[in-house]
């Protein structure tokens, strides 16, 4: 059964430029590397600049699973955690 995600994320005044170069190479890791993605992609919302949503879907819940346990996404995660003005507000959703 896939796995959909949804998370959105709230960036700093300020810090949407960084936000998005620093996610742009988190993008392009998982979409190169992780054969049970079958998307990753991000969003700006159209009412509030501030908010940011990715769209993502796992093949399984292991693919779920390994793509957390990436030293890349562990890295980049990192960075990005200077940008944001809260905590990810995250969503799991099984395929129907």
């Amino acid at each position: 059964m896939t796995i959909g995600v949804i998370a959105k994320l709230r960036v700093q005044a300020g810090k949407n430029s960084d936000f998005e170069t620093i996610f742009g190479r988190l993008v392009a890791a998982v979409n190169s590397n992780e054969e049970g993605c079958h998307f990753y992609a991000l969003h700006r919302s159209r009412s509030d600049s501030q908010l940011y949503v990715v769209l993502e879907q796992y093949a399984d819940q292991s693919a779920l699973d390994a793509h957390g346990k990436t030293d890349y996404f562990r890295s980049i995660g990192a960075e990005l955690a200077g940008c944001l003005a809260a905590a990810p507000d995250i969503e799991y959703l099984d395929g129907a």
